[in-house]
Parts: structure tokens; C-alpha cells; sequence
């Protein structure tokens, strides 16, 4: 009776902190596109993705410490509802709700990673809507903005949700493991490649590999990117499950296969779509596999890798771009099937 009590209360955190990751993404994406203009944008952006993503690492390895994780997560909401209130200064509103962001996604993690010690499932469902909170976020800012408080309220809402299911915590703490950074023998050179594929994966999310468009807007002229995020949001959720039922390395070599297969000969449009939904199935394969490899510090596990997608659009934020290539494409893809086969081969 008490193990089926914990599977339910892992059960309602895991949905609600999924519902919140797209809060807080669309509510972000509201803030990013009604408030930055003209020269700010480009310095805010950047600034913006450097605390969200950047700063997860030493976030992670606090959140490690604090090993309340839910008051972090419930933090994070608060952070990104502040920056609303300072709209003003559009710089510090990027830069506050960048740093809510991150320590919502930490805290989060850390907890559906302490849930589901030998799954990727329930890691899958949690960071999976975020894209589609930063597609509604995009392209409804002006009118959630019409309603400045209205968003803000919300998240404060659901911090306070986030708070009442973490409440034994405040007791007893949260499960995380006393602080660790000790690996297997080779652990570090097999983060080093974990960190590269999502560097990848990060990166060629700039490119053209997943340009749609002509088919698209033939098909749902009102609804062009949202099929692109649906594919995106679900192959990530698909990628946990599959390695579930399937195992995470046949997981990997199908799904980073038949990607690259798709990206080196784009037949048809749609092939595109396919492989997106293929590609992102090694998000929570990546995840799983760092956690597993820093047991006793899943907060930085999280971290490092959400570092790495920061890396992998600074040649964006640059302005460096790579010739359309689908060699280089399919390339890519493949290397990055290789290098997380190798991964979670040796974090087994």
C-alpha cells in the first residue's frame, strides 16, 4: 500500500511539473518577444539563454546540495513571475527570468530523475512540452501581454501547487543523495560525450536539417510551425518510453539511424518531420545517461547538459552559419547516434 502511495504522489509531480515546464517556457517566450526590440535583442537573447541553460550547471549542483527540490522548482516560478515586474528594464527582466527558468527545469529534473531511478519514461513526458509552451508563448505575446498580471498569477499558482505536493520536503528533505561527483572508472570522458551530443543536437537545431516550410504551408497555412513542435515535444517524450520498453541503446541506434537515413535522403518533406520526431527521442536518453553516470549529484548531471545546449547555438548567436548540406546533415546525425550508443554503452 505505501509503494503504490509513492508511485501516485511520483505520478501527480511528474504531470504537474510537465504542466508547469510549458508555463513557464510560454510565459518566457511572452516575455522575450514583447519586450526586446531594436539593438537590446540580440544582447538580451544571449543573456537570456546563459542564465537559462548556462547557469543550470552551478544551479544544479546547489540544488544538489539544498536537496529540496521542489522549493527550487517552485523558486523558479517565482523568479520568471517577478521579471514580469520589471518589463521596464527589459536586460534584468531576461536576465531574472532566465535564472527562474534554469532553477525551475533543476529542481524539476532532480526530482522526476529521484522518481524514476531505472526509467526514461516519466524524464520523456517531463521535458517534452516545454516546445510547445515557447511556440503559444511566441506567437500569442502581444495578446497574454494585453493582461500583464494575468500570466504572473498563473505562475505563481502553480508554484504554490508545486509547493504543496513537495511539503513533506520541508520535513525531511527532498531524495536526493548526499553530494558526490564520483563516477564509474571513465566516467568523465563518457559526460564528454554525452555533453558532445547534445552540443549537436543543440546546434542543429539552427540549421536548415528541419526546414518544412514549403510542404507546410500548403498543407496548414495557420499552423506551420506547430506541426514542426509537436513532432519535436513528442519525439522526446517517445525517446523515454521507447528506451523503457526497448532498451536505451536500440533506442538510440534506431531512432539517430533512420534520422540520419532521412536527413541524407530527403525524398519527400514530410521525411523531415520523421526525422525531427527521430532526433529528439535522444533527449531523455542523453539525460537518463548522465544520471546514471553522477548518481549522487543528478542536479549537475542536468546541468552539464543544459550547458551544452547553450554551446551549441553560441556559432548562432554569432552569426556563423554552415552551407545547407544533407551530407552534412545525415553526417551529423550519425555521429551523434555513434557517440550516444558509446555513452550508454559504457554508463550501463
Amino acid at each position: 500500500m505505501e509503494l503504490n502511495r509513492i508511485k501516485h504522489i511520483f505520478v501527480q509531480k511528474t504531470a504537474l511539473l510537465s504542466i508547469v515546464h510549458a508555463a513557464v517556457d510560454l510565459c518566457c517566450a511572452a516575455l522575450f518577444f514583447s519586450v526586446l526590440q531594436g539593438k537590446e535583442l540580440w544582447l538580451g537573447m544571449v543573456l537570456y539563454n546563459a542564465c537559462a541553460f548556462l547557469f543550470q550547471l552551478p544551479m544544479g549542483v546547489l540544488a544538489d546540495k539544498l536537496n529540496r527540490n521542489m522549493l527550487f522548482a517552485a523558486t523558479g516560478c517565482a523568479l520568471v513571475a517577478l521579471a514580469f515586474g520589471l518589463r521596464s528594464v527589459p536586460i534584468l527582466a531576461m536576465v531574472v527570468a532566465g535564472l527562474g527558468n534554469g532553477a525551475f527545469h533543476v529542481g524539476g529534473g532532480i526530482e522526476v530523475l529521484n522518481g524514476s531511478e531505472t526509467k526514461a519514461g516519466p524524464l520523456g513526458v517531463f521535458v517534452s512540452p516545454g516546445a510547445i509552451g515557447l511556440y503559444f508563448g511566441r506567437v500569442f505575446s502581444v495578446e497574454m501581454l494585453s493582461l500583464p498580471w494575468l500570466l504572473p498569477a498563473i505562475l505563481l499558482l502553480l508554484g504554490g501547487a508545486i509547493l504543496f505536493l513537495g511539503k513533506t520536503e520541508f520535513r525531511d528533505g527532498s531524495n536526493n543523495a548526499p553530494l558526490s561527483f564520483d563516477m564509474p572508472k571513465g566516467g568523465l570522458l563518457l559526460l564528454l560525450l554525452l555533453f558532445l551530443v547534445v552540443a549537436l543536437r543543440s546546434f542543429m537545431g539552427t540549421t536548415e536539417a528541419f526546414s518544412t516550410d514549403d510542404l507546410l504551408s500548403r498543407m496548414h497555412p495557420e499552423w506551420t510551425g506547430l506541426i514542426p513542435v509537436l513532432c519535436l515535444a513528442c519525439g522526446k517524450a517517445a525517446g523515454g518510453f521507447a528506451a523503457d520498453r526497448l532498451r536505451p541503446i536500440p533506442t538510440a541506434i534506431v531512432s539517430l539511424g533512420l534520422s540520419a537515413l532521412f536527413l541524407f535522403f530527403p525524398l519527400h518533406p514530410v521525411l523531415a518531420l520523421i526525422a525531427l520526431f527521430l532526433f529528439n527521442m535522444s533527449m531523455p536518453l542523453t539525460l537518463f545517461a548522465s544520471a546514471r553516470l553522477l548518481k549522487r549529484a543528478k542536479g549537475t548531471a542536468f546541468g552539464l547538459l543544459t550547458a551544452a545546449l547553450f554551446m551549441g547555438i553560441v556559432p548562432y548567436f554569432l552569426g556563423l552559419s554552415v552551407p545547407a548540406s544533407n551530407v552534412l546533415y545525415g553526417a551529423l546525425a550519425a555521429v551523434s547516434g555513434a557517440l550516444l550508443v558509446i555513452g550508454l554503452r559504457k554508463a550501463k
